[in-house]
């Protein structure tokens, strides 16, 4: 934690930041309830101009973040500590990657961890292979393009975010805001001015849509649950809202409990429960094609990295728009969007490790666990789809992983435990959320007053069921979450890519990099002056220096001092 000192015990609300945004969130929510056909119709239009001229954006900063994490962990930059000087992690590593994946996107491996290479095996994304390609081609291309979405990318994106945040707190001892990251550009007195605002006001937009539109899909996962387990014939508007009702009630008692209370405390609980469900899933299912899909994946998805990040309509066809809003241009939003929480929350359980550290550590591990998790439940579903099971034509996306626990034992307990994880794995993520969008209201404190968490929680809850009621439910529904969580992260794309520059400004003056590049400096212009003075023959030591000699001689040529 930053020093209590700069942490006031009664956090200080910035009513402008809080009001701007909350009053427009209202108005949202009014305009959602009130028109909803009025506020889809103009959604829709405003996606498909925004994929239509600035879908090329979110494919090409994606990959950017993807090597700008990657150098920054590679260069000289890597060795520095997100803290103090010798500071030890704060958080044991299993504790700190189980919050991070659980916080990170658990929630959507449960929604589509079947649905997605099943999706993209029955219709294999364009440009790549017809329907009827064989089997074994589209399960390649599905598993590719799957870990495509889940892996490297996504998780350079958190990597950016989290790093930037990291480093500006425990680092340089700033508050902990999306705002003071950009500090080297807008300097400390302009932090509280128009710019530093309209930054934090748009942070708690994105996550506050970001963490609506995993509500959302754990409402109709949950929902389609409650189908399978015939507790009722039919799954409705009004039934869904009480499900998200139910999920904000719990999200909100977690995140008032504290970080090390609740989300470490759901978090193990849920790392638990998706490995007895894996295992399970693992053991009953064809496992030797799971086990063979761990290395294939790889191996596709390394060798057609380069035309997937690079897919647009000018290598797809003029088809590709659809497919992008739907899944990579959608991923990349989804993602951009949750990145303010968690990235703050990632950055709020690093302090002690260092950059390289935590740039492996938050891509590497998790998206080895989402390689094995798509490798069991898509390997899973896409052979029983190829063996005639028809998974894909029984239930909508959100019922597809219902529908392959139907095809083995203790489907009833399974389902349970679905159902489990999916509402567990939103509560770790979005009181988290709705602490880090407390923590943006509140100038940065890391303890933001309960009455201001509770506000965001129930507003997230709100704007979840006007997302869903927009589609009107099923699919439709699916489309109108993903189609406002775009068009919300639209204008935080930029801002992340501002912090990139940001950072790199900061991070070059930082004190490690400043004693490196003088100590060398000084060893060199010593070596140098050694070979001119003695023609070589001469040995460096190391003594105490005279202030007389070093700190008042300024004109003295360098070498000479």
């Amino acid at each position: 934690m930053l020093d209590e000192t700069r942490t006031p015990h009664r956090p200080k609300t910035d009513w402008t930041v809080f009001g701007v945004t909350a009053v427009l969130t209202l108005a949202f929510i009014v305009w959602g309830a009130v028109a909803t056909d009025s506020l889809e119709s103009v959604s829709t239009s405003m996606l498909n101009g925004t994929i239509r001229n600035g879908g090329w954006a979110f494919v090409l900063v994606a990959s950017g973040f993807v090597v700008f994490a990657l150098w920054l962990a590679f260069s000289r930059y890597g060795r520095i500590t997100l803290g103090a000087e010798g500071e030890t992690p704060e958080f044991r590593t299993v504790s700190w990657i189980a919050m991070m994946f659980s916080a990170g996107m658990g929630i959507g491996l449960m929604f589509y961890g079947v649905s997605e290479p099943l999706s993209h095996f029955t219709d294999p994304p364009p440009g790549t292979f017809p329907a009827n390609a064989s089997a074994a081609d589209r399960i390649d291309i599905a598993m590719a393009t799957t870990l495509f979405h889940w892996t490297l990318h996504p998780w350079s994106i958190y990597a950016v975010m989290g790093l930037a945040i990291a480093y500006s707190a425990f680092r340089r001892g700033r508050r902990q805001t999306i705002s003071a990251v950009f500090t080297p550009f807008i300097g400390e007195r302009h932090l509280n001015g128009p710019v530093g605002k309209i930054i934090d006001i748009l942070a708690i937009f994105a996550t506050l849509f970001g963490s609506a539109a995993s509500l959302g899909l754990g409402a109709l996962q949950i929902g389609s649950g409650i189908e399978e387990l015939d507790w009722a014939s039919d799954v409705g508007e009004t039934l869904l809202i009480i499900v998200i009702a139910v999920l904000t009630l719990a999200f909100v008692a977690s995140a008032v409990s504290g970080v090390e209370k609740g989300i470490q405390w759901l978090s193990n609980i849920n790392m638990v429960l998706a490995l007895i469900l894996l295992v399970f899933v693992f053991c009953v299912g064809p496992t030797i094609q799971m086990l063979n899909l761990v290395p294939t994946s790889i191996g596709e998805y390394v060798g057609d990295l380069p035309q997937m990040a690079a897919r647009t309509k000018a290598t797809a066809g003029n088809d590709v728009d659809a497919w992008l809003s739907k899944w990579t241009v959608f991923y990349w939003a989804w993602w951009m969007s949750w990145t303010p929480f968690v990235g703050m929350f990632i950055a709020r359980i690093s302090r002690g490790r260092t950059i390289r550290q935590f740039v492996g550590g938050v891509i590497l591990v998790p998206s080895a666990v989402s390689l094995v998790w798509f490798a069991v439940f898509g390997g899973t579903a896409t052979k029983l789809e190829a063996d005639g099971a028809g998974l894909a034509g029984k239930a909508t996306q959100e019922g597809q992983l219902f529908s392959l626990l139907r095809e083995y034992p203790l489907v009833g307990l399974t389902s349970v435990i679905v159902m489990i994880l999916v509402g567990i794995f939103f509560v770790s993520g979005a009181d988290a959320a709705s602490i880090v969008m407390g923590t943006l209201s509140q100038d940065g404190t890391l303890e933001p007053s309960r009455p201001i968490v509770v506000v965001w929680g129930v507003l997230t809850g709100a704007v979840a069921a006007v997302m869903l009621l927009i589609g009107g439910g099923g699919d439709a529904a699916l489309t109108g979450l993903q189609n406002l969580t775009i068009l919300v992260a639209v204008p935080f794309l930029i801002v992340m890519v501002a912090m990139c520059f940001a950072l790199t400004k900061d991070l070059r003056k930082d004190p490690l990099i400043l004693r490196t590049l003088r100590g060398r400096e000084a060893v060199e212009t010593a070596v140098i002056t050694g070979h001119e003075r003695y023609a070589g023959d001469f040995e460096l030591e190391v003594i105490a220096a005279d202030p007389a000699t070093t700190l008042d001689t300024p004109d003295l040529p360098r070498e000479d001092r």
